[in-house]
């Protein structure tokens, strides 16, 4: 069983190395115990992003519903013959991961089946599900079992994850709206995108931001780094996107080179290094 655990936590892995270099990179910059169960936690949540986003041909919701009930399944019977829902189920049961995280991971998933435009509400709560609870789910990886440090952190996660989600929809407009029909920021026209809705939206994610880099500060050695590699790269990305104007976002997708996500771990590593975090 150890050999099969490990095989399959390794599955996840190439699957995370696949499906995104700049995370993958950012992982190895966490200690080496907590590698494999960020691997297992972020093959889980891309396997199911995949399903609403690329399986275009199929039943989305039949095949969501699926994955749902095999989900839960693996996590009660502490097993699974996919490789990637038994290292999910794995690192949800050592490190007790609340199944209510999962639920509204999950709920987020199913919104984007038929859900094209958002409410305040609506969009708060899909942020929370699709990205907060993703960071907590990796939080208690962190913790490992200390529930008054994953208490006093878990705003801070949130709002690193919320921050890290809505970059994410202002760098894909393009590909959301024009590809998917689909309108995130609330109250928003992207037909007609203008650069007061553009700063309203970047005031509020440097709020997230701000309050974030609080909680990296707190966090355990083993994760410090890791996470403030992903802060770094996700505040470059911020300041690209704030240099371009609102019509520039609705044309193109911007984007940092790898040579410049390099330069951010090594500046992030001597940060972290020199105590000047």
């Amino acid at each position: 069983m150890d050999l099969y655990t490990h095989t399959c936590l390794q599955c996840s892995k190439v699957i995370t190395n696949s499906y995104s270099t700049s995370f993958s990179a950012g992982i190895k910059a966490f200690g080496k115990d907590l590698r494999l169960p960020i691997y297992a936690i972020y093959a889980y949540v891309r396997f199911a992003d995949e399903i609403v986003d690329t399986f275009h041909n199929q039943n989305k919701a039949q095949l969501i519903a699926q994955f749902k009930t095999d989900t839960y399944t693996s996590i009660s019977s502490k097993i699974s013959l996919n490789p990637v829902l038994h290292s999910f189920q794995t690192v949800v049961n050592q490190y007790q991961i609340p199944h209510y995280l999962i639920d509204a991971f999950l709920k987020s998933m199913e919104m984007d089946l038929d859900k094209t435009a958002y409410n305040k509400n609506g969009y708060e709560e899909y942020i929370y599900g699709s990205a907060e609870v993703i960071g907590l789910m990796c939080l208690k990886i962190f913790c490992n079992g200390d529930d008054n440090q994953y208490q006093n952190l878990l705003p801070q996660a949130k709002s690193l994850g919320a921050a890290f989600q809505k970059i994410n929809f202002l760098r894909d407009i393009k590909s959301d709206f024009d590809d998917r029909g689909r309108t995130y920021f609330p109250n928003v026209n992207f037909a007609n995108f203008s650069n007061s809705d553009k700063k309203t939206i970047e005031n509020d994610i440097q709020q997230d931001f701000d309050n974030a880099l609080l909680g990296i500060k707190k966090l355990p050695d083993s994760s410090k780094k890791g996470v403030y590699v992903a802060y770094m790269y996700y505040i470059a990305l911020f300041k690209k996107a704030k240099k371009n104007s609102a019509t520039t976002l609705t044309q193109k997708r911007i984007r940092i080179n790898n040579a410049h996500k390099m330069i951010l771990m090594l500046w992030a590593s001597l940060k972290i290094k020199l105590n000047y975090l």
